[in-house]
C-alpha cells in the first residue's frame, strides 16, 4: 500500500503512555499505520526522523483570537502557532449576541486559519446563560468560560453589568445540561483587590511585582473554592483556567472527589516560567499575575503528578505600544503562542525530568478529552495526522521578528530553550518545513465542531 508520507524511524511519543522508535505512515490526511523500527513502507514522500520525537501536534486550549488585529488575526496568529508546532486551538469567543456572531467568525477561521480550531464561549450576561443550552448544539461549543474578575465595578467598567455569583451559579447549571460540557472559570476575587491596590498606588509602587501583590494568589484560591462548590451543588464539570498559584491547587487536590463532578485544572506556559520578579516591567502584567518562584516549582509539581490536565498559553496578540506607560494603565496579556513547547521541553523535561510523555498529554490528549475533540490528540490509527517534530539536540530562540504575529514583543525574547520544533503537519499536510513555513499553501483550517 503506498502512502501519502511517512514519518520515518523516529521517537514515536503516545501522550501519557511511553516512547516507541518507530514510523508513522499516514494516508488521505488521518494516520494509517504505525510500523515497528526497520519496516518500510512506500510514500510520496518520507521526513526522517532520526533521534527526533514525533508527537501529536499541540492544542493550545487558551487563546484569544481576534484581540489583536480582528481582521486578520486568524491568519497571523494561527501562522505563528504552526511554527511552535501547534495544529490545533481552543479560542474564547465573546460577543452580546452570541446567535448572531458566531457563525460569521467561524467563518473567518475557515478562510484564513493555518490550524484546525475551535471555541469557547465566553459568558457575561444571563442571555448567554437562556440560550447556552440551543448555541451549544448548533455551533458544536461545549466548553464555557465564566469571568469572575467582571464582577462589580471591574466589570462594569468593561460594560459588564450581570456578572455576580447568581449568573456563575446559573452558568454551571445550564453547563451540566450540555452533553460533554464544561465551565470554565477566571478565578479572581476583584472585590478585595482595592484593599491592596490603592495603598500601592498611594505609594508610588510601579513594578512587576505590585501587580502580584495589589491580586495576591490567596484572592485566586478564595474564588476556586466557590467555583468547586457551587459546581458540586450544579453537578457541573468545571476548569480552573490559567491557575498562577500553588495554594489553588493545594485546595483542588483537597476538594476532588470520585463521586463529585470533576474539577478540572489549566495553567500556562508563564507561570511555569515567568516570576514577578522578572525585568519584565509592564510587558509581565497578565491577569492573574505573575506569582513568586516557590508557586512556580509548585505548579511543576502538579504537571508531574498530573493534578494538573492541561497548559496553554493565554496568547493575546496586542502590540508593545499598549504595554504602557506604566504597571496599572498597561493592557493585560501577551503572546506566547509559539512557546507552548519549547517552555515545557526546557522548563519541565530538561530541568525538572518530567517525561515527555507527561507533558505531551497537557498539550494533546488532555485537552482534546476535555473539551470533546473529535480525531485529535493522540497517536493512532484513525486519528488526524497532526504532529510536531522535534530535535531534542536542537535549539529554539525567541525573537519577536521571528514570527508573523500581529504582536511586535514576546516576553520571552532573548531567550534560547533546548529543543527545536522541525516540522508541523496538519491532518497529512506538512506547513512547517525545516523549521520554515511551507511556501505551499497550508491545507485551510477547519472548525472543530464538537457534539459528544
Amino acid at each position: 500500500m503506498s502512502h501519502d508520507l511517512v514519518l520515518e524511524n523516529g521517537e514515536i511519543v503516545f501522550p501519557g503512555q511511553t516512547i516507541r522508535r518507530g514510523s508513522v505512515a499516514v494516508k488521505g490526511g488521518k494516520i494509517a499505520a504505525i510500523l515497528d523500527r526497520g519496516e518500510v513502507c512506500n510514500a510520496a514522500r518520507v521526513i526522517d526522523c532520526t533521534d527526533r520525537w514525533i508527537l501529536p501536534g499541540v492544542i493550545d486550549p487558551h487563546t484569544h483570537i481576534g484581540f489583536g488585529d480582528k481582521e486578520n488575526d486568524w491568519a497571523t496568529e494561527t501562522a505563528t502557532a504552526a511554527l511552535g508546532g501547534v495544529t490545533g486551538l481552543m479560542s474564547f469567543w465573546r460577543h452580546d449576541d452570541l446567535g448572531a456572531s458566531t457563525g460569521p467568525w467561524i467563518a473567518a477561521g475557515e478562510a484564513r486559519a493555518e490550524t484546525d480550531f475551535g471555541l469557547h464561549f465566553g459568558v457575561t450576561s444571563r442571555r448567554h446563560v437562556a440560550e447556552l443550552g440551543e448555541l451549544s448544539k448548533r455551533f458544536g461549543v461545549t466548553s464555557i468560560k465564566v469571568y469572575l474578575m467582571y464582577k462589580g465595578a471591574t466589570g462594569a467598567a468593561k460594560g459588564f453589568t450581570e456578572v455576580d455569583d447568581a449568573l456563575l451559579f446559573s452558568a454551571l447549571q445550564a453547563g451540566a445540561k450540555v452533553k460533554g460540557g464544561v465551565v470554565g472559570v477566571h478565578c479572581e476575587n476583584t472585590e478585595v483587590i482595592p484593599v491592596f491596590r490603592d495603598p500601592l498606588k498611594a505609594a508610588g509602587r510601579d513594578d512587576l511585582a505590585a501587580w502580584d501583590e495589589q491580586s495576591p494568589g490567596f484572592l485566586e484560591t478564595e474564588n476556586v473554592f466557590r467555583v468547586a462548590f457551587f459546581g458540586e451543588k450544579a453537578g457541573c464539570d468545571v476548569n480552573i483556567v490559567h491557575m498562577s498559584a500553588v495554594e489553588s491547587l493545594d485546595l483542588v487536590r483537597r476538594l476532588r472527589h470520585k463521586d463529585r463532578p470533576r474539577i478540572n485544572v489549566e495553567t500556562c506556559i508563564h507561570y511555569l516560567s515567568l516570576t514577578r520578579d522578572c525585568p519584565l516591567g509592564p510587558i509581565g502584567k497578565v491577569n492573574p499575575p505573575l506569582r513568586p518562584q516557590s508557586d512556580v516549582d509548585g505548579l511543576w509539581e502538579g504537571v508531574r503528578a498530573g493534578d494538573i490536565q492541561t497548559i496553554g498559553s493565554d496568547h493575546v496578540p496586542r502590540k508593545v505600544s499598549t504595554k504602557g506607560p506604566d504597571i496599572w494603565s498597561a493592557t493585560a496579556g501577551f503572546p506566547g503562542i509559539a512557546q507552548v513547547l519549547p517552555v515545557l521541553i526546557e522548563e519541565g523535561y530538561h530541568k525538572r525530568q518530567i517525561p515527555i510523555e507527561r507533558l505531551a498529554a497537557t498539550i494533546s490528549c488532555n485537552v482534546a478529552d476535555l473539551y470533546s475533540l473529535p480525531g485529535k490528540g493522540r497517536i493512532a490509527p484513525g486519528y488526524d495526522a497532526d504532529f510536531a517534530i522535534v530535535d531534542p539536540a536542537g535549539q529554539t530562540s525567541v525573537a519577536a521578528d521571528a514570527y508573523p504575529s500581529f504582536s511586535d514583543y514576546s516576553p520571552y525574547a532573548g531567550r534560547t530553550y533546548r529543543g527545536a520544533i522541525t516540522h508541523t503537519i496538519l491532518r497529512g499536510t506538512v506547513v512547517v518545513d525545516d523549521g520554515w513555513l511551507s511556501p505551499e499553501p497550508a491545507a485551510p483550517g477547519r472548525y472543530m465542531h464538537r457534539a459528544p
